[in-house]
């Protein structure tokens, strides 16, 4: 085995001054030693990797006046809560706690992950915690604070340690560079640590993971190496969405998915993309932008091509396709169908309200497509199958909502108020034989329920309506949610300008027979000799 440490304990901080974004902590800390005055009991909680174990080594060493490579282990004791969990484990502290340093004022207890200690544990630790041996102190650190109950953290001074900014990591990184003498850019330095989410110990794991033998990191190093997707390539995905190009973009899409790119962290890298454009399209908000000035210019860029309402909606598809990711059966197509919806997205001005819309086929006429016959590639400039005129072609698609309601019904209906201008002599005959016919056509298409609630009662003609009664609100509804088919049918039959008024009559509801009492009673009124036929076979309703 060789000796290689990794940077993460090569570069552990020493002192206070080697703490890295936590200024505020380690002064207070430092005037706390220097003036007497430090608490018997401390809790250092915050993220992972930001110095909460590290600063407590510090503590430790700084009230004993101790130099970093002296042999301090009778004083300085770090206990694992997660493997010392239990009641016993505390007493055992408790006994330790009674016999006084052999060198040195303190004795040091450093407790990491004190939220692992069961209750009974910490209740055990209650009384030793708030009035503990003067030649004592505790240091507990945990990631989890709210897994703490009260009465511990009441008898602590808490000290709550932030994340990390990507700009003191960076600069950390580049001390350690100059000091291990690597080569580096600067945009690969912030790509690492963009990645380590605000913990130091992660981005120095990350570093060494890229500086391998190499002692030079390039921003294709750590994109080849930490598995991620590069400016330029959601770039191109962005691009591709704008220009609605959406064979390129499955192909581009799926191209980085073949690299090995998780689809979880593509959909989360192309929503912070997104998040990257909205927040430069404000110069206040520019400033938490990561890139270098040229980057941000080409955000800048892409932002006046899209406004907020679009950016917004992007993400929160993108947010929403990353949420379902792992319940999903076939994530790649969730993947796909995630940059299609994105794709095809267009804003209602009418209605305020966002819509799939199918690209026409027109803007795909200068694509280039795969014969199925063959490898050859045929352009759609080639001469067609059929003679049609793509200029003509239009297509749409009625979005699931929009059959809740009828106004939005009656916006997919074609309107065809101009084509009937004349108004043709029509019988009541005419209107009955259509609305039959009407009928049973629903009826012949399966529909049954429509085709029987417009057989309830005849209807009416009056000034060029057809008047037609109904016995309830709910088969007016329903009634009503046909009615835009209706008059399209009854024009295009009797070509002539017809319009269609509802009616509500409850006595209707009373004629209409519903049970097998009421039907049977029609019947008979009907043809009387069916009373004979139920005698005399003695039929039952």
């Amino acid at each position: 085995m060789s000796d290689f440490l990794v940077s993460a304990r090569k570069y552990r901080p020493v002192n206070f001054e080697d703490v890295v974004g936590q200024q505020a902590i380690t002064s207070t800390l430092k005037n706390a030693i220097s003036n007497n005055k430090l608490a018997q009991a401390l809790l250092f909680t915050g993220p992972r990797g930001v110095g909460k174990t590290s600063c407590a080594r510090i503590v430790a060493r700084e009230i004993n006046n101790f130099k970093i490579n002296d042999d301090n282990s009778y004083n300085i004791f770090e206990l694992d809560a997660a493997s010392n969990n239990g009641v016993e484990g505390i007493r055992n502290l408790i006994d330790q706690t009674r016999i006084p340093p052999q060198t040195g004022k303190y004795k040091v207890y450093i407790i990491d992950e004190v939220h692992m200690l069961s209750s009974g544990a910490f209740n055990a630790f209650l009384k030793t915690l708030e009035e503990p041996p003067s030649h004592c102190i505790f240091i507990l650190a945990t990631t989890e604070k709210h897994k703490i109950i009260p009465t511990i953290l009441s008898r602590c001074q808490i000290y709550n340690f932030k994340r990390i900014t990507i700009d003191d990591i960076v600069s950390h990184l580049e001390k350690i560079c100059k000091i291990e003498k690597i080569e580096y850019e600067d945009d690969a330095l912030k790509q690492i640590a963009s990645k380590c989410d605000g913990a130091m110990r992660d981005a120095l794991q990350l570093f060494d993971k890229v500086v391998g033998i190499n002692k030079k990191i390039t921003s294709q190093m750590v994109v080849e190496n930490l598995n991620s997707i590069g400016f330029d390539t959601f770039l191109e995905l962005v691009n591709l969405i704008n220009k609605k190009d959406i064979p390129n973009l499955i192909n581009t899409t799926n191209s980085v998915l073949d690299q090995g790119i998780s689809g979880d962290l593509f959909l989360s890298g192309l929503s912070s993309f997104f998040r990257d454009i909205l927040v430069s399209k404000n110069k206040l908000s520019q400033k938490l932008l990561n890139y270098d000035e040229s980057k941000i210019n080409k955000l800048i860029d892409l932002g006046s091509a899209l406004n907020y309402e679009f950016l917004i909606e992007y993400i929160n598809i993108l947010n929403e396709s990353e949420i379902n990711f792992q319940k999903s059966i076939n994530q790649r197509l969730l993947v796909e169908l995630s940059v299609l919806k994105i794709s095809s997205l267009e804003l209602d001005d009418k209605k305020k309200k966002f819509k799939y819309k199918l690209i026409p086929v027109s803007t795909f006429q200068s694509q280039v497509f795969e014969s199925h016959n063959s490898k050859a590639m045929v352009q759609q400039k080639s001469k067609p199958v059929a003679d049609i005129d793509i200029t003509d072609f239009e297509t749409s698609t009625l979005s699931l909502k929009s059959i809740e309601k009828e106004k939005d019904i009656a916006d997919d209906i074609p309107n065809i108020e101009e084509e009937y201008d004349t108004v043709r002599n029509l019988t009541l005959n005419d209107i009955t034989e259509t609305w039959e016919e009407y009928a049973n056509k629903q009826e012949n298409k399966g529909r049954y329920i429509i085709a029987s609630i417009l057989r309830i009662s005849a209807p009416k003609f009056d000034n060029n309506t057809v008047i037609y009664w109904v016995p309830n609100n709910t088969t007016a509804i329903e009634v009503d949610q046909e009615k835009q088919q209706l008059i399209q049918f009854f024009r295009e039959k009797l070509n002539s300008k017809i319009d269609i008024s509802l009616k509500i009559d409850k006595s209707i509801d009373k004629k209409v027979a519903y049970t097998n009492k009421e039907k049977y009673e029609l019947l008979k009124k009907k043809n009387p000799i069916i009373e004979d036929l139920k005698n005399q076979f003695k039929l039952s309703i």
